[in-house]
């Protein structure tokens, strides 16, 4: 299902016991004389760690890459190879330029039921057969369906690379749709839709991006029940068929491999697909607010003891010189555990619990928002203060020190994320999504560092007006009304 929401990231929690499987078997007395040991050796480290202070973080560095080795097969499929890390493992994947976006308005989740049903079989092998050979690679195969993209693929050992290949190509140009797995399929998707839209949260996503970008398959979030009844095997067949095509993908291999064994696997496995046409998704437009002041769009949710809330409105897309500048400024304003808005509304105030700001991006169209689901009865001071910390951070600069400790967080997670295959992967996708050049990874991290307090005052004052922010919240209208009608016009969804 191509529901993945934007979050933050959890901290793992170390385990408890941390030497007591060393003691195991041993006697009483033993078990004694050995935590005895640990107290004597942890008291002293214990006691000296209180008097340091931890050394200053050492600034994160740009990451350098390696010039992918790329080539192009006759039917216009693009293949980029990356020797990437130290284990002997290597990443595959196919990466389509097709998704929700090519979906028509009563075909919404037609794409991820497309998706489903490509890992139930090729003409040549069964699903178990497709998991089983994935897993004798020491691997998996698995198919995704996102807004602007569908990948297959997965992972495998060093010296599988050119199976696993096989493999993909095979699922991607092949697949059987066998007809016994079309209810079931379609079953599953029901209860998901089920349990996801009952979500308060999910609704309001839901009421933003219709808001957001009206009509354009972006705006359309979930299906009906019915929709998703009515679709046939001719469908998700018809749907394969006109968008699935060599022009339309990109084979990603990195990690460890054989260069050679891999070009020519590729050549071999894809050189017979059908080469097809590009064709760009329709543009998408999005708009915020043009009224002079917030339009609310309030969905009722009698006896709501929350209101789950989206406030947000169209930004800059990843080819804009902005970006960067505006991902600094998100995480400072929302986007990170210790962001003002985060502070303000959850630690000073305790309105909330786990609010966070985003900045998502599609094909050539990005938006902001602040997403958070806040106690009924300050539903209208949560909106007052967070339009406080959007007008502050716009007439008032942040401090050096502030800025600075926001740009060691965003770098080091970035050069976390690069530090895997699929991390990596991921990042190399994006460039080729937006039609980004290799210098925005290599120049990531400075980029990041060369924002300056007056940057960051000057982009939310420039892209984050409260004056244009579309508002959606599912809550008890009874209870909230009053509150949200000094922020602007409400609309009851």
């Amino acid at each position: 299902m191509n529901q993945v929401r934007d979050g933050a990231l959890r901290p793992l929690m170390v385990g408890r016991a941390v030497g007591a499987w060393r003691c195991g078997g041993k006697s009483r007395a033993a078990r004694r004389v050995a935590a005895a040991m640990l107290l004597g050796l942890t008291l002293p480290v214990t006691a000296a760690a209180q008097k340091q202070v931890p050394p200053e973080p050492a600034p994160a560095k740009n990451i350098t890459l390696p010039t992918p080795q790329a080539f192009t097969l006759d039917n216009g499929l693009e293949v980029k190879m990356l020797r990437y890390g130290t284990v002997p493992k290597v990443a595959v994947l196919l990466v389509m330029r097709v998704g929700n976006v090519d979906e028509a308005a009563d075909e919404v989740w037609l794409a991820d039921l497309v998706g489903d049903m490509m890992v139930e079989g090729t003409t040549t092998r069964s699903g178990e057969q497709i998991a089983l050979e994935a897993a004798s690679m020491g691997g998996s195969l698995n198919v995704g369906v996102g807004s602007d993209e569908t990948t297959i693929g997965g992972d495998a050992l060093a010296e599988f690379a050119p199976e696993m290949i096989a493999l993909v190509a095979d699922v991607a140009r092949n697949p059987a749709f066998p007809a016994s797995e079309l209810e079931r399929l379609k079953a599953d998707m029901l209860r998901s839709l089920a349990i996801t839209t009952s979500r308060p949260q999910s609704q309001a996503q839901q009421s933003f991006m219709a808001a957001l970008y009206g009509d354009h398959p972006y705006g359309r979030v979930f299906p009906t029940p019915e929709m998703v009844s009515s679709y046939t095997l001719d469908q998700v067949r018809a749907f394969h068929r006109k968008h699935f095509s060599a022009a339309r993908a990109r084979l990603y291999v990195v990690g460890q491999f054989d260069a050679a064994a891999v070009e020519a696997a590729a050549r071999e496995a894809f050189a017979g697909w059908t080469a097809g046409t590009m064709v760009a998704p329709a543009p998408a437009t999005a708009r915020g607010s043009t009224r002079g002041k917030p339009v609310i769009h309030l969905v009722d949710r009698p006896g709501a003891v929350q209101s789950s809330m989206y406030i947000g409105l169209p930004v800059v897309d990843p080819t804009h010189q902005d970006y960067v500048p505006l991902l600094v400024t998100n995480t400072l304003l929302g986007g990170a555990f210790s962001s003002r808005i985060t502070r303000n509304i959850r630690e000073d105030k305790g309105y909330t619990y786990s609010p966070f700001s985003i900045v998502s991006s599609r094909y050539r169209t990005s938006y902001w928002a602040e997403v958070a689901d806040v106690t009924t009865a300050v539903t209208g001071p949560s909106i007052s203060e967070i339009f406080k910390e959007i007008e502050r951070l716009s007439t008032e600069p942040p401090s050096a020190e502030e800025l600075q400790g926001v740009q060691n967080y965003m770098a080091g997670t970035f050069t976390l994320s690069a530090a895997s295959r699929f991390g990596i992967l991921s990042q190399i996708r994006m460039l080729d999504l937006h039609g980004l050049p290799e210098s925005y990874l290599r120049n990531y991290v400075q980029n990041v560092y060369a924002v300056t307090p007056a940057d960051v005052q000057r982009i939310a004052r420039q892209y984050l007006s409260t004056d244009r922010m579309l508002i959606t919240i599912v809550g008890d209208r009874s209870q909230i009304l009053e509150q949200i009608q000094p922020f602007g016009e409400v609309i009851t969804d």
